[in-house]
């Protein structure tokens, strides 16, 4: 891949993460209007997992040029930023309700998983990319 197919595909993926978290404000502020002035801080910081574990990698990934990761890594990565999200929502829902759960739980460690794997494997590839740990000798 072409430093500027990665700089292409780095920008899109930071602007639609961007966009995401702009959603996740604007469904925040919805919610918070019509819920008889009770909030959650889950419910009102929703919008950080697409911002700050979205957003700025890919920017970062935009500015260097280097470093994309590949399907699995992406997929696994995009899958934990996405629970984080939903978890946050639902946790600040069940707040705002007035109620607890202990599910809820059950996002924040899928969500880590997701996201340690998908980092792992990002690592590990950028790693063989380098050819750090590559013992081969002609």
């Amino acid at each position: 891949m072409s430093t500027s197919d990665i700089k292409r595909r780095s920008l899109i993926t930071a602007s639609v993460y961007l966009f995401i978290s702009l959603l996740c404000t604007v469904f925040a502020f919805i919610y918070e209007m019509f819920s008889f002035g009770v909030y959650s801080l889950f419910m009102i910081f929703c919008f950080t997992p697409a911002l700050i574990l979205g957003c700025v990698p890919f920017f970062i990934v935009f500015l260097t040029g280097r470093n994309m990761p590949g399907r699995l890594a992406f997929n696994l990565y995009n899958a934990g930023i996405a629970t984080l999200t939903v978890g946050f929502i639902f946790r600040g829902v069940i707040e705002i309700y007035g109620t607890t759960n202990r599910l809820s739980a059950v996002y924040f460690i899928v969500s880590l998983a997701f996201l340690m794997s998908g980092a792992v494997i990002w690592v590990i590839n950028c790693t063989k990319k380098n050819g750090v740990g590559n013992n081969d000798k002609n």
